[in-house]
């Protein structure tokens, strides 16, 4: 099978994805980051009565037009606590920020503007204006107004106005669920201690951020040991729980010990293609296993976490009804750059700007795909297209961030 090109290959993959439209309740504090499923109306009127905006005294503007006017202050009002009254003729009552207005007031004078006198009277320092510093009923929103749409991906934002609008939870689509596979006898847990041939298992935790940072849920299937049965369980198990994508992180090539592949063929995975003309990431595996996709990530640590920027990002993200992530910026080189072979690489960087506000990329010296130090010093990958020519200096380059 020839080496697909990396657009082909995203466009394949995306092809067989359709948003998840199952859809479940949960509530208010947990979801941020979910998108509704249909616009959300407003449960009650904000504010539900004039309210006042500053600290001072409700009173008729009427008894306040010229500077120097005398009022009786009859009571007070506070946030929860009204004053019960009716205010009359030059009379007035002390009131705080979010007090409903008394009847028969209909402006604020506030407190720096007044001048307290003996007894129970005030002078006022400041013409009044009739509903100044007064928040009207229904100002913010009106019982029955739709004030979040259907597709709104919640923020904190959208998630203070729906509990203002009195909703304790809110209808979303459901996550996208990611199962997570790690095989490889020479893996083990982080903790523990390796032997001498093994190594610890590192791909797990970034790809499974991967997948919870671009709106899915992940269930880890744990290290699976390089045989057909344990990874046919761990397969089966996949399928048991309703996955929508089935990740594995090492094994999808065709030498001796790299059994996944062979094992999901033995499932009833059909497969779509494995090979990509990219560096790192070349040997990726692309499938569908029923209604679950197959999403093979080579073991090399960076590797697996380039592919899974370019490949699992947008897949989760088209699942979960988000917007695709824009990553891809220009650039420029801060030194040459070699002519590249048929592969399209993507070279670990470090970004920074020039006097000009251009976005330099320094290239790192050394690019093996095992070396995960690089690429969390690194700042974005420069693109380079399969046959680029050699690179001067100081030319524009595109670059995918790292963290956009």
């Amino acid at each position: 099978m020839a080496l697909l090109p990396v657009a082909e290959a995203k466009s394949r993959l995306l092809a067989k994805a359709g948003p998840i439209e199952a859809i479940e309740s949960v509530p208010l504090g947990e979801a941020s980051g979910r998108v509704l499923v249909a616009d959300v109306l407003a449960r009650l009127t904000q504010p539900p009565f004039d309210a006042s905006a500053m600290d001072g005294y409700a009173l008729r503007a009427e008894d306040a037009r010229a500077v120097g006017a005398e009022l009786t202050v009859i009571g007070s009002a506070a946030a929860g606590h009204a004053f019960a009254g009716t205010l009359g003729k030059s009379e007035a009552v002390r009131i705080f920020t979010g007090a409903p207005l008394p009847q028969g007031a209909d402006s604020i004078l506030i407190q720096e503007d007044a001048e307290k006198l003996e007894g129970d009277r005030i002078r006022t320092g400041f013409e009044v204006v009739k509903g100044r510093h007064v928040r009207p009923r229904g100002q913010d929103f009106a019982e029955g107004e739709s004030v979040l749409p259907a597709g709104t991906v919640l923020d904190f934002s959208h998630l203070t106005v729906a509990a203002a609008m009195n909703h304790p939870e809110l209808s979303v689509y459901r996550k996208p669920r990611v199962a997570v596979l790690a095989t490889g006898d020479e893996l083990i847990q982080p903790g523990g201690a390796p032997g001498a041939a093994q190594i610890i298992a590192s791909n797990t935790f970034g790809i499974s951020a991967l997948v919870r940072d671009n709106g899915g849920e992940v269930l880890d299937l744990g290290i699976v040991r390089d045989r057909h049965a344990d990874i046919a369980a761990a397969i089966e198990k996949a399928r048991a729980e309703k996955v929508d994508v089935l990740v594995t992180l090492g094994g999808a090539s065709v030498g001796d010990h790299d059994l996944v592949q062979a094992t999901l063929g033995d499932a009833g995975m059909e497969l779509d293609f494995w090979r990509i003309a990219m560096r790192p990431g070349k040997p990726l595996m692309v499938g569908m296993l029923g209604d679950m996709q197959v999403l093979g990530l080579p073991g090399n640590p960076v590797a697996s976490l380039v592919t899974g920027m370019l490949f699992l990002e947008p897949l989760v993200r088209k699942l979960a009804h988000l917007p695709e992530r824009r990553r891809e910026v220009q650039g420029m080189t801060a030194k040459a750059l070699a002519a590249n072979d048929q592969r399209q690489d993507y070279l670990r960087a470090r970004l920074s700007k020039d006097r000009d506000g251009n976005l330099v990329a320094d290239v790192f010296a050394k690019q093996d795909s095992s070396m995960m130090k690089i690429f969390a010093h690194s700042d974005g990958l420069v693109i380079r297209p399969p046959h680029a020519p050699e690179l001067p200096a100081g030319s524009p380059c595109p670059i995918l961030l790292i963290r956009p």
